[in-house]
């Protein structure tokens, strides 16, 4: 039997993003279809287009 690996340094631990979703802005047809993108993404598991769906709503709330 063979011995188990060893690493010599700890863990990498991630930083947890503590920052709130943003809100679409009312009235704004960009942050609407945004923010309904991101709810379908969420309902089917699809982290990654929530995630991307977050960021471009908060890059878009520049031109409000």
């Amino acid at each position: 039997m063979s011995e188990p690996t060893r690493y010599s340094t700890p863990p990498l631990e991630l930083p947890v993003s503590l920052e709130p979703e943003p809100s679409p802005i009312a009235g704004c047809a960009g942050c609407a279809e945004l923010a309904a993108v991101r709810n379908r993404a969420r309902r089917v598991g699809d982290w990654t287009t929530v995630s991307d769906c977050n960021v471009f709503m908060r890059r878009h709330g520049e031109g409000h």
